[in-house]
């Protein structure tokens, strides 16, 4: 490969649409991109979906990666006519790392036959902060003994289906109350600490062999009072490389996130993270600062600022993880099957939790209200916030309650409705989503629930919202994707039993 090839090699590149415009195209056919991250915008159905990738694949002039968030839960780009894996609080709360394992290696086995081979995923954050908006039910949970003993059951699932799985956010992401999507979070705690916590999983998952981590956009002042982690080399090279030994791939976060963007230029900010000995630069979205990085990292090597041997060595870190996961043949027959969905929701309904009293015996027809505060799109990471799938997923279990849909905040109209159907019915099912961090959705779910006879607390997102207004009994998922919210209609129809109280380690 000449320069400017090899420069390409070491950037992952995302696009609007569900087609590769004619840029990309020419990109890959030039070497000038290593590969491709795909987002829920890329996505229509299984055979666009596969089509999209073999054009990919066909067009580059090597082989590529081609990446995705599928972690199951609140952050999946594949939904609808795919298969959705629980949210790994939820796997957590089963107790049972096989069954991490088995969802895991579904969601790869399908993600590989649609000719996807890169996933963004396990998450290894530490869920020992409440206030955190991106993490809660994307983690494993607060214990680092934990969350590493399930990270690795999550690596061997992806890996055994020929995916490379990524873990992330290092050195940790957990114990912050923002949102690097927005801004650039500040973490500091000691060395010490951050060795006894947040990097063991870490630990876990390089002697289980995981082909990449992924850095985050958060400073650390007790280690690099300057730079947030991504362009670090205190950070990367010397506590990821040297101190923990992992010589896999490491890959940037987005590097259009304002954790970034609001401190460094597109080329200033690629040339710091390669020079900090970050293999791959993922800019997920405009073609014009996909460019100036590219060129601003080229021009670097050319004057010498970058060692063409850095370059050199991220390009074969990523040439020997190609080689475990190279495409072959794209083939969608069993994606989104009935079997693969079912094993899903039984992994699912595994990972409840009845937190307070018992499921009363309910028939779902006009005595009951089904109130439901609808999705928020609480980040950029969180993409398909404004879906819900209760509905539907009542009308195909053939269940017709009074359903009131909520708005996260505001939504007067709906809210008389809500209250008038709680006033009539036997029970009120009152299914809230992180009202803990919303007190306006707190509120409301409290003002519903004081004019119901009975009340049924549904906690579909972090297990937080216990607690929050009297109720009769409590049930909570630890996600709301769809087989984790298929198991909550089937246990409150009581079809499915429930164990009592939280397996899962959180604050």
């Amino acid at each position: 490969m000449n320069l400017e090839q090899q420069v390409g090699q070491c950037f992952l590149v995302g696009f609007a649409g569900t087609s590769a415009p004619p840029y990309l195209l020419e990109w890959l056919a030039a070497g000038r991109v290593g590969g491709v991250i795909l987002f829920a915008r890329n996505v229509e159905s299984p055979r666009q979906l596969a089509a999209l990738t073999q054009s990919l694949h066909e067009a580059a002039l090597t082989p590529i990666l081609i990446g995705i968030d599928q972690e199951g839960g609140t952050v999946a780009r594949l939904r609808g006519a795919f298969t959705e894996g629980p949210a790994a609080m939820a796997l957590a709360n089963t107790g049972d790392p096989h069954a991490a394992e088995t969802a895991y290696r579904l969601l790869g086995q399908e993600m590989r036959e649609l000719g996807i081979n890169w996933d963004y995923a396990p998450v290894v954050d530490l869920a020992y902060n409440r206030e955190n908006p991106t993490v809660g039910t994307r983690s494993f949970g607060r214990s680092a003994a934990q969350v590493g003993r399930f990270a690795r059951a999550a690596v061997r699932g992806l890996q055994g289906a020929q995916v490379a799985a990524c873990a992330k956010h290092f050195p940790g992401l957990g114990n912050t109350a923002v949102d690097s999507h927005l801004a650039l979070p500040t973490v500091d705690v000691t060395l010490e600490h951050l060795l006894e916590h947040d990097l063991e999983p870490y630990r876990q998952v390089i002697a289980e062999g995981v082909a990449s981590i992924m850095t985050t956009h958060t400073r650390f002042p007790t280690l690099d009072a300057q730079h947030p982690a991504t362009v670090s080399p205190v950070i990367v090279r010397q506590l990821l490389r040297e101190a923990l030994g992992f010589d896999g791939v490491v890959t940037t976060d987005c590097m259009e996130m304002r954790g970034i963007t609001d401190h460094y230029t597109p080329s200033e900010s690629a040339i710091m993270a390669l020079l900090g000995d970050v293999d791959l630069v993922l800019v997920s979205h405009t073609p014009a600062t996909q460019e100036a990085a590219m060129r601003g990292v080229l021009e670097a090597v050319q004057q010498g600022r970058i060692p063409l041997s850095r370059i050199q060595q991220a390009n074969i870190r990523r040439a020997r993880l190609l080689a475990q996961v190279a495409v072959q043949q794209v083939d969608i027959s069993h994606v989104g099957s009935p079997e693969r969905r079912r094993m899903m929701e039984e992994i699912a309904a595994r990972g409840l939790s009845l937190l307070k009293g018992s499921l009363p015996a309910m028939t779902f027809d006009q005595q009951l209200a089904f109130v439901e505060f609808a999705s928020t799109l609480e980040s950029e990471v969180m993409e398909a916030g404004g879906q819900t799938g209760i509905q539907q997923q009542l009308a195909a279990l053939g269940m017709t309650p009074r359903y009131v849909a909520l708005q996260p905040i505001g939504d007067d109209l709906r809210m008389e409705q809500a209250l008038a159907a709680a006033r009539e019915a036997a029970i009120t099912i009152i299914a809230t989503r992180n009202a803990y961090l919303l007190p306006d959705q707190a509120e409301r779910a409290c003002q519903i629930a004081a004019q119901a006879r009975s009340v049924v607390h549904l906690c579909l997102r972090n297990p937080y919202d216990a607690g929050l207004f009297d109720a009769d009994a409590v049930l909570t998922t630890c996600g709301d994707g769809q087989p984790q919210l298929a198991a909550a209609l089937r246990a409150l129809r009581g079809d499915v039993a429930v164990a009592s109280g939280l397996r899962v380690d959180i604050v």
